[in-house]
């Protein structure tokens, strides 16, 4: 499933990473299920930011579901809730 999007994926991702990373994070594409939910993982500041399932859903997912509307939902699988 992850083969079939993972251009599309990484192009909508490329939209956010400069925010990202001028705040000393990142993301990477950990899978994306069946049921077409996508598992990233949060990587450097992002991963123990307290503000960073709002980054996810406001930043990341609104540009992943833009881009590949199939996608119904992103989710991190290392996020710390606060």
């Amino acid at each position: 499933m992850l083969d079939q999007f993972k251009d599309q994926i990484e192009a909508a991702l490329d939209t956010i990473r400069p925010y990202l990373e001028a705040d000393g994070g990142n993301v990477k594409v950990v899978d994306l299920t069946e049921e077409m939910v996508l598992r990233l993982e949060l990587t450097g500041t992002c991963s123990s930011c307290p503000m960073s399932s709002m980054t996810l859903k406001a930043g990341v997912e609104e540009a992943i579901k833009k881009a590949i509307p199939e996608i119904v939902k992103v989710e991190a699988v290392n996020v710390e809730v606060a």
